[in-house]
């Protein structure tokens, strides 16, 4: 009897050593393992991990001058990326890119979201009811976009006059310029 008591013992004090031992596997990032015997403990550090190195960062450099779908894109100022305002690849933003045509020096001044700030208030203002002001707001600069007038010329599109005006740091600027929707539902900049 007194026999299997001490093995009862030894059983629930090995029980417990490894019960002990899972929860420790559980808290720890080292794995614990016991040998036959169950005297000794032998620790098994993780691998370190592979040093995986971070792919390089691919920067697209976009043309200032491109055509797309026989739409003259011409960026002379501010930044060069594909799309146009929301849209940010060219297949998406193909209606409005001749805009690019419609420019202002003061876009070197200003960054990417507030250039696409101000040419998507120009896509607003393609729809917007005539003499209402597309306005837009970034932390460094602000503008609006006001379709003047509306019309259609002697092949019979409708075009539409603009007045875009930005402000950076106190310095406004001006342009005008006058757009038609094409047949496929593009917009072109009149000479």
């Amino acid at each position: 009897m007194t026999i299997m008591k001490s093995n009862m013992c030894k059983f629930f004090f090995l029980i417990s050593i490894v019960f002990s031992l899972n929860i420790n596997l559980a808290y720890s990032s080292e794995r614990r393992l016991a040998n036959s015997d169950r005297k000794t403990v032998v620790v098994v550090k993780p691998k370190p991990k592979r040093n995986i190195t971070k792919r390089p960062k691919v920067i697209v450099v976009v043309p200032r001058k491109r055509t797309y779908k026989n739409i003259r894109i011409h960026r002379r100022f501010g930044h060069s990326y594909p799309g146009y305002g929301r849209f940010l690849v060219d297949d998406s933003a193909w209606k409005w890119l001749a805009f690019t045509a419609i420019s202002l020096k003061i876009l070197d001044n200003i960054d990417e979201q507030a250039q696409r700030e101000h040419e998507q208030a120009q896509i607003s203002a393609t729809t917007a009811p005539v003499g209402k002001a597309i306005t837009w707001n970034t932390d460094k600069a602000n503008g609006q976009v006001l379709a003047t007038k509306e019309g259609t010329n002697e092949s019979g599109q409708l075009c539409r006059e603009y007045q875009q005006t930005i402000t950076v740091g106190g310095s406004t600027e001006q342009a005008f310029g006058i757009a038609c929707l094409k047949s496929d539902g593009s917009w072109e900049i009149s000479k």
